[in-house]
């Protein structure tokens, strides 16, 4: 249960590898780097991820072979190329292995990011729940269209929540995202969470707690 937006990065070029994952972690995404196209199977086969970013000339599967293969294992997670190789047809062999788009290098980092935004947004819309929207992609929660400012650790957990509505969400799930994790302390956090947007959550004694379904 991560409140981030998952992003598989395939870059073997340190500089700019460093690069991308200060800009888009800046951004509040949870981005996996990888340099070759067999650690990207890998890592696909241990997690779920919102967006491929590949670099097409890496090690052992270049970013077309790895692509193809998880297009042909029915894995449609949108994908950007991100490569200077932006010829006819390469391009037509990129989109031909399945790729969403293309970014040439050099890239602009604000036009990366709009794409890489419009893309998560079309895939993860927001979520209702009474009279309160959460924007996944933003982070932002609103009641009756007005933004709630909470800190950062009350979004956290308010995240957690509302992405599992009726499901119980374990109390160490909710520690990963505390200062000083307690059972008190998160039980304050909880407390002032249903007193801000009136919600019925339950706690599960020992084990968690849960926003009911409604």
């Amino acid at each position: 249960m991560n409140k981030k937006l998952k992003i598989l990065l395939l870059e073997d070029d340190t500089v700019l590898a460093s690069s991308l994952l200060d800009l888009l972690e800046e951004e509040n995404y949870d981005v996996t780097l990888v340099n070759d196209g067999e650690e990207v199977l890998e890592a696909t086969y241990e997690e779920k991820y919102d967006l491929y970013l590949f670099d097409i000339n890496v090690p052992l599967l270049n970013g077309k072979e790895t692509l193809k293969l998880l297009r042909d294992a029915q894995d449609n997670t949108p994908t950007f190329f991100i490569t200077a190789l932006i010829d006819t047809k390469s391009t037509l062999e990129g989109f031909d292995c399945g790729c969403d788009d293309y970014i040439k290098k050099p890239f602009d980092p604000d036009e990366l990011l709009a794409r890489v935004k419009a893309t998560l947004k079309r895939r993860n819309p927001t979520i209702n729940y009474k009279n309160i929207s959460f924007d996944l992609l933003e982070n932002r929660v609103f009641q009756d269209e007005k933004e709630v400012a909470l800190g950062s650790v009350e979004k956290d957990v308010f995240s957690l929540l509302i992405k599992n509505i009726g499901l119980t969400v374990n109390k160490t799930d909710f520690f990963d995202y505390m200062n000083k994790p307690s059972d008190t302390a998160l039980r304050v956090l909880i407390s002032k969470l249903k007193k801000t947007f009136d919600l019925n959550i339950t706690n599960i004694k020992g084990i968690g707690y849960k926003l009911e379904e409604l």
